[in-house]
């Protein structure tokens, strides 16, 4: 990378920073490019503008940014975890305890997709839907897992995680959070028949 190009990625990124900080304090309406300026202590609106045509452009690199985030924070846990239903755990857990300590950047996405951001993140939302169906494909057909539709059983679990971020706002302890989903999930998914607390059989 040249320092031309170090430059202008370090600039994306001071602006993009900028803007998560004011979605997540202010909402998306106070986000403008006046208010990101201030904030990120530039000159002028025409630096935003350099970098940036639209409202839309920025707030993709910033969804691009916060997915980025997180690949980075889950990634040695995920490469640690071996066979299906530890993975499944793994995921559950590590996306949990993601929110949980950046809840400032979740909270900005949440504003971009409230406000019609959409396209900002639907490529992000898709691999991470495809991602999740291949781990419970995988894991069905080395028997971890019972018969499902895979795409339904990764919709609901997105849908899931995503939920609990204004438990998690209100100060709900994240690792129980993680374990009741991990518990959940893992009774949905389980090829092994359930027992409840009786130990009879449930079907």
């Amino acid at each position: 990378m040249t320092a031309h190009q170090a430059a202008t990625a370090a600039r994306r990124h001071q602006i993009a920073g900028a803007a998560v900080a004011l979605l997540g304090e202010l909402g998306y309406q106070a986000t403008t490019f006046e208010a990101i300026c201030n904030r990120a202590g530039l000159s002028s609106k025409r630096l935003i503008t350099y970098h940036f045509s639209s409202k839309d452009e920025l707030f993709a690199a910033v969804a691009d940014q916060i997915v980025d985030n997180a690949e980075t924070h889950m990634r040695a846990a995920l490469e640690a975890a071996t066979g299906a239903r530890e993975l499944l755990a793994t995921v559950i857990r590590a996306n949990v305890a993601f929110i949980a300590d950046h809840l400032p950047q979740v909270l900005a996405l949440q504003q971009i997709l409230l406000n019609g951001g959409h396209g900002a993140w639907e490529r992000h939302h898709v691999e991470s839907l495809n991602r999740l169906a291949q781990l419970f494909t995988e894991g069905q057909r080395t028997g971890a897992f019972r018969p499902f539709d895979t795409q339904v059983m990764a919709a609901v679990l997105r849908a899931s995680i995503d939920s609990v971020v204004p438990l998690l706002s209100a100060g709900i302890d994240p690792v129980l959070c993680g374990n009741e989903l991990v518990e959940l999930f893992d009774r949905a998914t389980s090829a092994r028949p359930y027992r409840g607390p009786q130990g009879e059989g449930t079907e």
